[in-house]
Formats: structure tokens, sequence, C-alpha cells
């Protein structure tokens, strides 16, 4: 096949886009593979059509060489499937929702589980049908808040997602491990490089649960590793291995002292050293437990007040908080809400005034940190005012922990780490996710009453598996991952052509040896983009293939008249000149490796 850059529906841009964040978001713009229509919504134009099918032919082939069989479901989706879920309400703001000219309720489909289920229990009734499993690809929505960085976080995207069906926990875990081994062979062949993680399972519900993140430091994922062993984890499935609790008999009793003008943790532990220094060690910002006040937003529109301590040497990671109480939305505790619990003084919140059982009944969760014996120097709830040497589970007891402090490098490994010890530590580095495996187990099948007969003839709930990956996301993943200064240079299994052929100068020989070359080229199974503009520069048509990066630059031009022409290797650069007469075995050789 050739591609002809005079007949091209591309237009390479020398600027970059204004609402461009990204370097692949500018770049796929600037080289002509898709243009914005919407906040969150593109067009795809030829060069990126074909990069995206060429992902989704290498996900096809994976699928189905575990057995996967692909279907199509609608992206119009009715209410009632959501509904007997509860995902109706619970997707709240993030999902869109029409009406049809008779008033029934629909949604673009945000994902399929449903549906997905739905069809399953429509017609499968035996143990003798499963193990199954069944994919599609697809465009899914979601009315996403904050679109950006291109396809990274858009409104529209292209979702590849896939479910297994089996009679137990045992065929589950077979099909869960089908399928991680299915996504290691995908992004090898994509390209790029990547960690696989756990992760939390979210509002999808389930258990065991895997994310596929690919390294880039754009990513919106913070994910950490040990410098020991092999834990990887999202910063938001990260559970803090607790302290074991102490006695706390013989502690000094807890005690109030005046604290003026120390509303921030510095100006606290400033004063506690002036005021109150220790005879051990200074004080410092860990000593000290910092209440954050917090307002969740239920999916049925309901809103509840909460606050979280912390210690004051960590800030509440806002969306390692989201990820442990997805569906539910976060909000701020603004003065209005300060107003309508005037027992709480802002600024020196404490233990005493918190809690379902405390003055403003506000439930009250603690980082796992805070366990039973531990003394903190904390909030009296008394403007200018705190107390010192209060201990939990003498003198407070919080309603429950939450997972939602900030992780940090250094913290001790979950597995093999121990505070204070020889252990391994934890290192942050960013990610894109890019694919989610998890066992749903029978969330869905209950919900939507799928059963089938087991051996025995006895009804039981089928158990499920989910796995996604996002195809559109990938084309700026890899892009990301393999783009350079001069543009992008994309890996060949995905690239949207072999051989970018470029003829230069004026000279008809050129033009005729360049279109020989691309017509061999395309009858041995090459894809070609050849740029044939005869009255485009030789500059321009250089930076244009640069920027457009096809793995193989091919430049027919002066060294024709001495038998050779230039090949060059996209990604490293690399030059080297080839015999004319042997320019297109070499290229097939290459191609073919």
């Amino acid at each position: 096949m050739i591609m002809r850059m005079s007949s091209l529906f591309v237009r390479t841009l020398r600027e970059d886009p204004a609402d461009a964040e990204v370097p692949s978001h500018r770049l796929l713009v600037r080289a002509g593979y898709i243009r914005r229509a919407a906040p969150g919504i593109y067009t795809w134009l030829p060069l990126g059509l074909k990069v995206l099918r060429r992902i989704e032919n290498i996900i096809r082939e994976e699928m189905d060489s575990i057995g996967g069989q692909e279907l199509s479901f609608p992206a119009l989706l009715p209410r009632e499937p959501y509904e007997a879920t509860n995902r109706w309400t619970e997707y709240g703001d993030n999902i869109f929702r029409l009406h049809d000219r008779k008033g029934a309720d629909y949604l673009l489909g945000p994902t399929h589980e449903e549906m997905f289920t739905l069809v399953v229990k429509d017609l499968y009734s035996s143990y003798k049908d499963l193990p199954l499993v069944i994919y599609q690809i697809q465009t899914k929505y979601r009315d996403e808040a904050r679109p950006r960085a291109g396809l990274l976080r858009g409104r529209e995207f292209v979702m590849k997602d896939s479910y297994s069906f089996d009679i137990d926990d045992a065929g589950l875990d077979a099909s869960y491990q089908k399928h991680r081994d299915a996504y290691i062979r995908i992004f090898d062949r994509l390209g790029f490089e990547y960690v696989i993680v756990k992760a939390t399972s979210g509002a999808m519900g389930g258990s065991k649960s895997e994310e596929f993140l690919a390294r880039a430091e754009v990513g919106e994922d913070t994910y950490v590793r040990c410098t020991k062993c092999d834990y990887a984890a999202n910063v938001e499935a990260v559970q803090v291995a607790p302290p074991r609790p102490v006695p706390y008999d013989g502690l000094p009793a807890a005690h109030a002292e005046q604290t003026p003008d120390t509303p921030t943790i510095q100006t606290l532990v400033d004063h506690l050293n002036d005021a109150f220094p220790r005879a051990d060690r200074p004080w410092t910002a860990g000593d000290t437990l910092k209440n954050v006040l917090i307002v969740l937003k239920h999916p049925d529109g309901t809103r509840e007040p909460i606050a979280i301590g912390v210690p004051g040497d960590r800030e509440v990671d806002q969306k390692r908080l989201e990820g442990q109480l997805e569906p539910i939305e976060v909000e701020p505790f603004d003065e209005t809400e300060f107003k309508s619990h005037p027992s709480l003084v802002k600024g020196y919140i404490g233990p005493g005034a918190l809690g379902e059982k405390g003055e403003s009944g506000i439930r009250y969760l603690v980082d796992p940190r805070v366990v039973a014996g531990t003394s903190w120097v904390t909030g009296a709830n008394v403007d200018g005012s705190h107390v010192l040497d209060l201990v939990v589970g003498r003198d407070f007891t919080p309603d429950g922990t939450i997972e939602a402090a900030e992780v940090r490098d250094g913290d001790p490994c979950p597995v093999c780490g121990v505070e204070g010890g020889a252990g391994g530590t934890l290192e942050t580095a960013r990610g894109i996710e890019m694919g989610h495996i998890f066992q749903l187990g029978r969330k869905y099948a209950d919900a939507l009453d799928l059963k089938v007969l087991d051996e025995s003839g006895k009804l039981v709930t089928v158990t499920m598996g989910s796995y996604g990956i996002g195809p559109s996301r990938a084309v700026a993943a890899i892009a990301e991952g393999t783009l350079d200064d001069l543009g992008l240079s994309w890996p060949r299994e995905v690239a949207p052509a072999d051989v970018h052929l470029v003829a230069t100068g004026r000279d008809e020989q050129v033009y005729a040896a360049a279109e020989r070359i691309a017509h061999e080229l395309a009858s041995r199974g090459v894809e070609v983009l050849y740029d044939d503009r005869p009255k485009v520069s030789p500059g321009v048509k250089f930076k244009d293939a640069e920027l457009i990066g096809v793995p193989t630059i091919v430049i027919v031009g002066k060294g024709l008249a001495d038998g050779t022409i230039e090949v060059k290797d996209r990604a490293t650069g690399a030059r080297e000149d080839v015999a004319a007469d042997h320019v297109v075995d070499h290229l097939v050789r290459l191609v073919k490796a």
C-alpha cells in the first residue's frame, strides 16, 4: 500500500496547539494524527487512525489467542440494567444521560459490565457453556470534569473490555492468569516501558486487582516500588503497615496548653520547641496530629462531613483518598460547613470534638499509624490552645482508619520493610494507566441474577473477571515513551507505515526511481508513506518525516547519481547509503526483521 503526501488528508503544523499540555498531545496534533473537536473529544485523521487500528489488531490477536471471542455492544444503552446494579446513581455526573422522544432514560456507555452479564444470561444456562471469554473494542463516554492531556484524559475514548465467566473461583483464577499473560504480550509488542502494580478496584468492585502503567513523567498515576522486594502498587492501593499498639500505662496525662498564633503545623512546632522543649529531641511535625475536614458527596446526593487525622508531617493525598471512597466524591469543607458546625474551631480542631459521639457528630477516621498507645499533640478545639500527650485508646478513640495520607519516597515497604529497620523502602514514580485487570467475583452476576446449572443440576451464581485496555490512550502513551526533540518516533509494529520514502529536488529521474521503489515495496507487503510533493523543499520534507515518526526514512536525492540511496533509522538517527539496485531487498529485510 502506498500513501502519497500529495493527496493524503494531512497538514503538519510548525506551531504547538494552544491547548496542548503534554508532548504527545502537541506532536499528535502537529504531525496530523488528530484534531480537536471539543474539550476531551478528538477526530482521528488517517495517520492517527492507522496507528489506532494497528494497536487494536495487536490486542485482537492476543485476545483471540486465549480463546476470547469479539462482539460489539451499542454505545447507547437503556437505564434499566444500570439501575439494577445501582450504577445509574453511583456514576453521578460522570455519565452522559439523555432521553428519547418518549421520555425514556438512556446513557452513553461508560463501561459495559451489565450488558456483558445480561447477554450471557440470555444465551447460556449450563456449566458446560463455561468457561467463556468475550470482549469488545468500542468507543466509551464519560463526562470527565477536567479533560486534559489530549488522548490521555478524554470524554470519548476507545476501550477494549473483556470479561471472563467461570463456574467457580478456581476457574476465575485461571482466567485471570490467562488475561495477565496476554496483557504482558500485548504491552511487550506495543513497545513502551511499563510496570505491573497492585491496584484498587474502585467503583467496579471485586477483589484481586492489578494495573499496567506506562512509565511517563506526565502520567496522572503515582506508583511505588520497593528497593528490595518485588512489591509494586499504585499509591491508592498502598496499605500502610501499622505499628504495633503500645502500652500507655505510666504515660503523662494529657494537658491543654496555650499555643497562641499557631494555626499551622510549622508555627505549632516552632512554639513547642520554644515553650515546651523536650529533653530527648526537638519536637517535629511528625509528633503532631493534623485533623483535616472534608465533605463526602454520596451518589444519591446526600452530603456527609468527615474528619481525617494524619501525622502532621504528611498531607492528605486527594487522589489516594478518592480511590478509597469511589464512587463517593470528595468536596472541601468550606465556610458554610463551619457555620453549621459551631463546635469546631478552625485551626485548632481536635479529637475531643470529633467522632460520631463527639460534640460535632462528625465521623473521625485516622491514618493507620495512629494506633493505640501513641501520643500526640493536637488541637484542643479552643482558639490558641493545643493538647499535649494525648494518647490514642486512653484519651480518645477514633471511629476507624483510612488510607489517605501521602506516600513518600523512603517509606517502609508494606511487605518487607519495618519502620527503622533494614527492610526495603518505597520509591515513587509516575505512570499512565494502560490496562486494568481484576476479579469482579459475583457482584454483577448477583445483581442481574446470572446463574447456571452445575454438574449436579443445582443453580449456582457465575463468577466474573474484568479486563480493560485503552487503545486510544495507548496511542498517546506510546508517543510519550518514544518521542524526541524532532517529533514522534513510532515502534515499527504500531507505526502508520513501514517506510517514509522522500523524493527530493526537481530531477525527474529521482521521482521515477522513488516511484519504482514505492511500487516494489508495496508489492512485497511493505506499507509506504511516499512524499511525492514536487514543489516542497527538501528541508520541509525532512522535517515532516522526522515529525511524523515512521521508523525508517528513505531519501532518494543527489546520491542517486552515484547509485546510492540514503536509509535513516528514525529512532537512533543512524544513516547508511545503500546501493539503489539493492535498496528494496534491504528495506524488506529491515521491515520483516
